[in-house]
């Protein structure tokens, strides 16, 4: 599939966590974001250093801003199981807003078209790194990041677009 672009509905696609007791619970991406103004961010990797010291943090720190504005949820996805997704979520005891959500094989980022093939690293297939807004499930901002770089998806460029 092509990138998801601007204008384009959201596919639907089934995500997952792992609850207090540790069972694994499914929801689709379009219950989470039907009716609503929704961030979607898609990081490379749970407890990597952009992703764990600047990409997640910045969502963290601007949720109230971010939902002053009219957001109604934030959401990581990573191609990570549902334990780490819910480890590294906790790993930040301030957050009150950001959901960790688990695409585990990374079929969720190859519909959007954003997959990252770093087998050469062997990391196998990931997310790239990017930031959807999306408006009752259209995609009204795409920001993808080129490979390696941290520079348009951020909670700063968010809120920049609202």
């Amino acid at each position: 599939m092509a990138c998801i672009a601007v204008g384009d509905t959201i596919p639907d696609g089934t995500l997952s966590y792992a609850d207090e007791a540790h069972q694994i619970l499914n929801v689709s991406v379009h219950s989470l974001a039907a009716a609503k103004q929704v961030i979607l961010c898609g990081v490379p990797g749970a407890f990597t250093p952009t992703c764990s010291l600047k990409h997640v943090p910045g969502f963290i720190e601007k949720a109230e801003e971010l939902k002053s504005k009219g957001i109604s949820e934030i959401i990581v996805i990573s191609v990570n199981d549902p334990y780490v997704m819910r480890a590294w979520g906790k790993s930040y005891p301030e957050n009150k807003h950001v959901k960790f959500l688990s695409d585990s094989s990374g079929t969720y980022v190859k519909t959007l078209g954003l997959e990252l093939d770093v087998s050469d690293r062997g990391f196998g297939i990931r997310s790239q790194r990017f930031a959807l807004l999306l408006d009752d499930l259209k995609v009204k901002v795409a920001n993808v990041e080129s490979d390696g770089q941290f520079k348009v998806s951020s909670a700063d460029d968010m809120l920049k677009a609202l």
